[in-house]
């Protein structure tokens, strides 16, 4: 559709405002309202910000380049459910009229690229994880369901049957955004949630899972609670994942990471992009688990539910859910993201280090058939472990230059940095842990 045809269709539908929404670099949504009626504006060149105001542009506070233009992607358009009178649309990011390197939807853009050079697509399945939550009367996070009890709360239908009109709103929601949406299950930790929807084609996974989390806050906030990404809020329970579901296509649509014949299901490529992810894997860790808070899931431990599904080791098998990566006939489960980090960055980075898995013809080592957490248990060795913390996966990222060089040096360098001062100021921080330990032992 043309840009005045767009409008007077909107307009038909009672909008008046478009929301300019673009991710910073922590893909944390951000954008302002601007009036329908001046949409080739906001097409053709872009809503201004003040680019030292977001996130990780690294651009400077004066001249061409201090701005940040969030460009509108009109097939993005779409009215907001939740915002009556408003569409919704998706930007990207660009300063001096050249395309922002700092901007991780560009960033996603140039990986899928080199896809479709070679005739492929990438087809991301998201599995969104999430807690709901709310302030005690002493200003404490708890579970937003306070009867949300079990042991082992997995695909508890009481606690589903109590928050029905919460998750009902959610489904009203993302159907009318059109998601195709395949399930809602309660998960393995207290007030912790799950919807599953439609897989799509790389970018549009990334574009639609930052809807999604805009349309659960604006609902859990209509309910009194809250929406909240936090990899691991409580430490004796499970924490999230956003698992990635990978497979890529070729232009006749065949499946290039399938082999029937194969015991796992994986061809020759499938075996080599696998490859590329372990070999990756640690600098990967700093983009895909990005916050202090994803180590605490990523950790050998324990859980109230006695049950853990983090991919600690960096190893990969059939069907096997203790495994950094899960094979699924034909189809790679990639087990490392949490829903803290930049769906776009992650997605990328993901991309790259797959691609060059198999653009040098990597091995994997062989598949594991065991239980990864049994074997733990009774001291016997173990494969590789992730980084045990955000700094050791923000130095592992530093040093990996074929995967910064991949992703984009721009983008990776302002991620280091922020991250970099992200950990100093958690690390002189006084925890209570350390106040109950010490404060009178000495």
């Amino acid at each position: 559709m043309s840009i005045e045809s767009t409008i007077d269709a909107l307009a038909a539908k009672g909008i008046h405002s478009v929301l300019t929404q673009f991710a910073d670099i922590h893909g944390v949504a951000k954008g302002k309202l601007v009036p329908l009626q001046n949409l080739r504006e906001w097409v053709e060149t872009g809503a201004g910000f003040a680019g030292p105001s977001i996130w990780g542009t690294g651009l400077g506070r004066f001249g061409k380049r201090s701005e940040y233009y969030a460009r509108v992607q009109i097939e993005s358009l779409r009215p907001l459910p939740f915002m009556p009178g408003v569409a919704h649309a998706v930007c990207d990011g660009y300063a001096g009229g050249e395309a922002l390197a700092t901007c991780s939807r560009h960033v996603l853009k140039r990986q899928v690229k080199r896809l479709r050079d070679r005739g492929w697509t990438l087809w991301v399945g998201i599995e969104p994880e999430f807690f709901l939550l709310r302030h005690d009367e002493h200003g404490n996070w708890r579970g937003a369901d306070s009867k949300d009890q079990l042991d082992k709360p997995s695909y508890d239908l009481k606690s589903i049957h109590r928050n029905h009109r919460l998750l009902d709103d959610m489904r009203l929601a993302l159907t009318e955004l059109d998601f195709d949406l395949q399930q809602m299950d309660h998960e393995d930790a207290c007030s912790q949630y799950e919807i599953n929807y439609r897989y799509d084609d790389a970018l549009a996974a990334a574009d639609r899972y930052v809807l999604f989390k805009m349309t659960a806050h604006a609902v859990a906030q209509k309910h009194g609670v809250t929406f909240s990404c936090m990899p691991k809020p409580f430490a004796n329970a499970p924490g999230s994942g956003l698992h990635f579901h990978l497979s890529v296509t070729d232009a006749q649509g065949n499946a290039i990471f399938a082999n029937a014949l194969d015991p796992l299901g994986l061809s020759a490529q499938g075996y080599n992009f696998v490859a590329g992810l372990l070999h990756h894997a640690d600098g990967l860790s700093a983009l895909c688990a990005p916050t202090v808070n994803s180590y605490k899931r990523l950790a050998c431990s324990t859980s109230a539910s006695g049950t853990t599904w983090s991919p600690v080791w960096k190893s990969y098998g059939d069907n096997n859910r203790t495994c950094l990566v899960r094979t699924v006939a034909g189809r790679i489960e990639w087990r490392l993201p949490d829903p803290s980090c930049n769906v776009y960055a992650a997605i990328a980075a993901t991309l790259a280090a797959g691609l060059n898995g198999i653009d040098q013809s990597m091995t994997p080592p062989p598949a594991c058939d065991i239980d990864l957490y049994e074997q733990h248990s009774i001291g016997a060795p173990m494969h590789g472990r992730l980084p045990r913390d955000l700094s050791a996966a923000v130095e592992a990222l530093a040093v990996d230059s074929a995967l910064m060089v991949a992703v984009g040096e721009a983008f990776c360098a302002e991620f280091i940095k922020l991250k970099r001062i992200e950990w100093n100021e958690y690390s002189q921080q006084v925890s209570d842990w350390e106040m109950q330990r010490y404060a009178n032992v000495f």
